[in-house]
């Protein structure tokens, strides 16, 4: 693990993830391999992570404020046994890679997928540029529905094949653009730059995305999770099951008992111990 201390923007020393910390996450994701920096062992926990660490957002949810310090994060996503949204994810991530001797840049993107064409989205999404056996990467272990399951070699107009989609990126202008294809089209997941982002830059767009009260992440219910050959998603009581070589099967979630059971089984989260869990799970049921 590397001694060396990342500097953030005002100047003080940014403790890197401790030994113990790096074997607790590497037992929550199931990977036995040798730790090192290499494009093996970056490719695996690129994989392993969103199957085993869920996206999710029951913090904003029930108004629990989402905290990006580094024993936060590990205290949730690892020892509580829970998931998050890409703030949290990507700064986990990177701090492991940071720790494993990878050389890691935050980035941001503004989010097209599923915004109206020429839309002008926020850069509300954090993602990370690593370098690999000297190649730069794109990485993302936090976009929910549509998480990277591999990193993506930063080269455009290339198909490159995942655990599941085809993902690919092109130029627009000076911005990249991440596209993914479904069912044989090419549909835009989000643009982003190569400006490097801070933590200040992620703190306040994540004081916004968890308390505004027209965030999505604030008025509904979100959870996704990849599996072999699958992902599963949440958006309130609605499931979807979305298999790679399938057809995608939907239902309709029809009590809180049976959305604490989804959460706690399909997307394997440990549920808060909220008083008002289960009426948060009762305003978002279908009439």
């Amino acid at each position: 693990m590397s001694e060396q201390a990342e500097q953030n923007t005002s100047g003080q020393a940014e403790a890197p993830i401790e030994k113990d910390q790096l074997q607790a996450y590497f037992e929550r994701i199931g990977y036995q391999a040798k730790w090192s920096a290499t494009l093996d062992c970056f490719r695996t926990i690129h994989r392993l992570h969103p199957q085993c660490i869920p996206f999710e957002n029951l913090n904003p949810f029930l108004r629990i404020p989402v905290r990006l310090g580094k024993d936060d994060l590990v205290k949730k996503l690892i020892h509580d046994q829970r998931g998050g949204y890409c703030f949290e994810h990507n700064l986990l991530f990177g701090q492991v890679l940071k720790s494993l001797g990878f050389r890691v840049k935050g980035l941001a993107a503004r989010i097209l997928w599923n915004a109206p064409v020429g839309a002008i989205t926020p850069r509300g999404h954090m993602l990370l540029l690593v370098e690999a056996e000297e190649q730069t990467y794109l990485a993302d272990v936090g976009f929910g529905g549509l998480t990277l399951t591999s990193p993506l070699l930063l080269q455009p107009d290339l198909e490159q094949e995942t655990p599941h989609e085809l993902f690919r990126l092109i130029m627009d202008r000076d911005q990249y653009v991440l596209q993914v294809s479904i069912k044989e089209v090419w549909k835009s997941v989000y643009s982003f730059s190569l400006e490097e982002q801070f933590q200040p830059d992620y703190e306040v767009t994540n004081w916004y995305l968890s308390n505004h009260p027209d965030s999505h992440f604030v008025t509904g219910l979100i959870a996704a999770r990849s599996a072999p050959g699958v992902r599963y998603a949440l958006r309130n009581s609605q499931l979807s099951v979305h298999y790679v070589e399938g057809p995608t099967e939907k239902r309709v979630l029809e009590s809180a008992g049976e959305i604490k059971r989804v959460l706690q089984d399909t997307f394997q989260i440990r549920l808060p111990k909220e008083d008002e869990l289960g009426n948060a799970f009762e305003r978002i049921i279908l009439p």
